[in-house]
């Protein structure tokens, strides 16, 4: 199949935080220098910000560093924080307010906004294409190019395949985007980082990654319910019992709300449905206040690379270079992933830009590591080391407690070394273990089901392609997962993707590829490791306007 050609000194995979960044000081270092980069990013959402979800509490850091005047340039952070307040939830009825002493100072958000996460990807866009960046939206990056053993590329998605696999009419095979560098910013999970860990070992001598599924839905709320710059996060019910994570209230601009919680990927109980955690959690009296009399606006879910410092994998690779949450540098100390994202983006585009002055390129970055060991970026993810495997080892209230004392007292430098070395998906028990788990119906007031939620999220795909949600092995959904584990992927899912239903009186194992919206926990959280997520036709999946 003939594919056409296209030439670059840089393709960025990914125009989110990081990849944008690094674009954005790409191109700058060109301009300073007087010098023509050919720049392209390409973007599997129909729109640039169109994947985009996040929390979210913004440190500006990066931000300052690469455009220092953004006020100027109207970037879209008109939130400032105002206040924090931690709750922990003792049951579903009770809370208490802790005492700043009890809370990590990495909690606390002077000086950071309440943004849409989406919005400022439009806006960094925008300052990318007046640097001379070529955006390509609803290209998704589906394959590598491997020359001699060195990354030259990435082949663009076809478009136009039915579902076996057929060229449709009007079919039109994917381009070839070469480079000199390719950088890979795909976010959490991405599954050409994921290819790429494999065939070059970047993870080899690592702690394994760990994840958590994130939900946020955006509500608007009265005026007289409405505290402007307020945030608030929670710890305990409705997970105390049987996962780790937390809630979160932040209240945006415009009387909107943005309400989520993050559940941690490595709970062992399969009948734990995150979903139904997460509409529980609003019905807390502390949330329900806020929400009450409201109404829900968008829906949304997105696994969440937390790993930490001795998770992160070796990030560069002849031709190219992982960045962001791709290579899992959130900081989970501050439940913040986009300041860093941007700054490991930076720091790769100063990387390219010095190697690209060499008449021979030079296969792989050569100061790449030191660049990144010097710089702020590491020495936070350093001091947050054992935040993470703390809580996992330890539990909320003990974890939590080591995490205290370890960053208010010593800044993160306790000489301790704390690792979780399990597998997430490697901690689901037998079903035969656990104690099955009931959720109520939904009210349609503050609780809804996961199809109408879906609805929210404008998710859609052509239905006639290519299901890009694969089975290594399609018999084991039926003759292990289910027996066995009571086929968790039914309760994991956040759209309802994944069905088991019975045909003519057998069961089936159905997937609604439909509704995915990319969150990749199926990817992760599969007890077999049998679900790979990969591109669908381009521009599918969601369309978040301002999450």
């Amino acid at each position: 199949m003939q594919r056409e050609s296209m030439e670059f000194d840089v393709v960025v995979v990914g125009a989110g935080p990081a990849g944008l960044s690094c674009a954005i000081r790409l191109a700058q270092q060109a301009q300073e220098s007087n010098q023509e980069l050919m720049i392209c990013v390409v973007e599997k959402g129909s729109e640039v910000g169109a994947h985009i979800l996040s929390g979210a509490v913004f440190e500006p850091r990066a931000l300052n560093e690469l455009i220092p005047d953004w006020k100027e340039r109207g970037a879209p952070l008109k939130t400032e924080v105002t206040g924090d307040e931690i709750m922990l939830f003792k049951n579903a009825e009770k809370a208490t307010k802790l005492p700043g002493f009890m809370v990590p100072k990495t909690f606390h958000n002077k000086g950071n906004y309440i943004t849409s996460m989406g919005n400022v990807c439009r806006w960094l866009a925008e300052q990318a294409e007046q640097l001379g960046v070529e955006i390509f939206p609803g290209f998704p990056a589906a394959d590598i190019i491997v020359e001699d053993g060195r990354v030259a590329g990435i082949i663009t998605g076809d478009m136009g395949l039915d579902s076996k696999g057929e060229q449709k009419p009007g079919f039109e095979p994917g381009m070839e985007l070469r480079a000199k560098y390719t950088v890979f910013a795909e976010g959490c999970r991405g599954h050409l980082g994921k290819r790429l860990q494999q065939q070059f070992n970047l993870a080899e001598g690592k702690s394994p990654q760990h994840y958590a599924i994130g939900f946020k839905e955006i509500w608007d709320i009265p005026a007289d319910q409405h505290q402007p710059g307020l945030v608030v996060h929670t710890t305990g019910w409705p997970l105390a019992d049987e996962a780790s994570g937390g809630g979160y209230l932040y209240h945006a601009e415009d009387g909107q709300v943005y309400v989520g919680l993050i559940v941690d990927l490595n709970y062992s109980n399969p009948y734990l449905n995150p979903f139904g955690e997460f509409q529980k959690f609003k019905t807390h009296p502390e949330i329900a206040k806020t929400l009450k009399d409201g109404k829900r606006v968008t829906y949304g879910a997105r696994a969440i690379t937390k790993g930490g410092f001795y998770a992160l994998p070796k990030m560069t690779f002849a031709g190219g270079v992982l960045v962001g949450c791709n290579a899992g540098t959130l900081n989970f100390a501050k439940i913040k992933g986009n300041h860093t994202a941007m700054k490991s983006g930076m720091i790769a585009a100063e990387s390219i830009f010095a190697a690209l002055q060499n008449t021979d390129t030079p296969a792989e970055l050569p100061d790449f590591a030191e660049r990144f060991e010097k710089s702020w970026l590491y020495e936070e993810l350093y001091c947050s080391r054992n935040f993470g495997p703390a809580v996992h080892k330890f539990g909320t209230i003990l974890g939590g407690a080591y995490n205290t004392i370890d960053q208010n007292l010593f800044g993160g430098k306790l000489p301790f070394t704390i690792k979780d070395e399990n597998t997430d998906h490697g901690q689901m028990r037998k079903a035969n273990e656990c104690k099955p788990l009931e959720y109520p119906k939904p009210d349609n007031k503050l609780t809804f089901d996961r199809l109408s939620s879906v609805f929210l999220s404008n998710t859609n795909h052509e239905e006639d392609q290519p299901c890009h949600l694969q089975l290594k092995d399609s018999s084991i959904p039926l003759k292990v997962n289910l027996p066995e584990y009571a086929e968790p992927a039914q309760r994991y899912c956040p759209a309802g993707v994944y069905e088991v239903v019975e045909e003519n009186g057998e069961a089936v194992f159905k997937i609604n590829a439909q509704n995915c919206i990319h969150c990749k926990t199926c990817d992760i959280k599969d007890p077999s490791q049998n679900i790979t997520w990969v591109t669908p036709e381009g521009t599918g999946g969601p369309n978040y306007p301002n999450m």
